[in-house]
């Protein structure tokens, strides 16, 4: 349903003190706790997380944060320190007295339009204990991203996209499970019925969806449909309906060549007309703009330099 992008992390083994500061990010990183004990926090936070072994967690809202085997340690700068202690073996080292921590994690990116509603859903930070009955698949992921990080084998780069991938839908499930659902879209994706209600939106966009169709493919009266919809998504049916499309009409603009009749059609509109004017409404300029905006920023733009992450 959403596009993403999985990068696995530099594995990190220390021992001693230490404390690391890593700047902001986009979208959500995650980690998994191999052996020992660290800390996480948000800066600015009040408040530190004690991750033990068979932990993983999320954090989602970009802020920069930190790990630490002391909470009393000053932390230093996060990527100088994994450049500086990085092995010919790909393994961050770092030996500076007893207690070892390991662990490792990655990074998720997504399209910054259509992932939207599931970043605006998530709490700053989600920790998976590793006992936790419903984490048992996280567990089993965790012993695949332990042999995949102790070295550089081969066909690494394909096999950790993938784990990384099954490790954020078993951090989200797993949070789902254990958890009182939280307004918004996640949330929503807890309640069958209103879950089917946005996964028959999401597969077909196009068809012209009225708010007594959803409830009928429910099985749910259309007061009551609407009535659930709203408390659990933020939006009344139809009204999140335009913006999925609009998003995904966005997505478009600056990825395809598609004529505009031809996307109109697409997410549900009968004129290039009607569609227009939705999205103008919704961005303030016309498609048309949009589009020739977007392949400006393109040419201008210039490469990601990339950067080693902790886990």
């Amino acid at each position: 349903m959403l596009g993403v992008q999985c990068f696995l992390s530099r594995r990190l083994e220390a021992q001693g003190s230490w404390a690391l500061r890593f700047p902001a990010y986009r979208h959500l990183k995650f980690g998994g706790i191999i052996e020992g004990t660290r800390w996480v926090w948000r800066e600015g936070s009040s408040s530190a997380l004690e991750l033990h072994a068979g932990d993983f967690y999320l954090l989602t809202d970009g802020a920069p944060y930190c790990f630490a085997s002391d909470l009393q340690a000053t932390p230093v700068d996060g990527l100088a320190f994994m450049e500086e202690h990085l092995q010919s073996d790909g393994v961050v080292r770092f030996n500076a007295g007893e207690g070892p921590t390991v662990g490792t994690g990655g990074r998720f990116t997504f399209d910054d339009d259509v992932s939207n509603p599931l970043l605006r859903s998530l709490p700053p930070l989600i920790h998976i204990r590793g006992d936790a009955p419903a984490a048992r698949p996280l567990r089993a992921t965790l012993d695949l991203l332990t042999f995949e990080t102790e070295a550089a084998h081969l066909g690494r780069a394909a096999i950790s996209s993938s784990l990384c991938r099954i490790v954020l839908v078993n951090i989200l499930r797993t949070h789902l499970a254990s958890s009182t659902p939280e307004a918004g879209w996640l949330g929503a994706l807890a309640d069958p019925q209103i879950r089917t209600a946005l996964m028959l939106m999401h597969g077909y966009v196009g068809r012209p969806w009225k708010v007594a169709d959803l409830a009928r493919e429910v099985a749910m009266s259309r007061t009551t449909f609407a009535e659930r919809f709203k408390n659990l998504v933020g939006q009344a049916p139809l009204e999140y309906l335009t913006s999925w499309r609009m998003l995904i009409a966005r997505n478009a603009l600056q990825s395809d060549k598609t004529n505009l009749a031809t996307l109109a059609e697409q997410v549900g509109y009968e004129s290039d007309t009607a569609f227009s004017l939705a999205f103008k409404r919704t961005f303030g300029c016309s498609p048309g703009r949009y589009r020739s905006m977007a392949r400006l920023r393109q040419v201008s733009s210039q490469p990601n330099s990339v950067v080693l992450e902790t886990g």
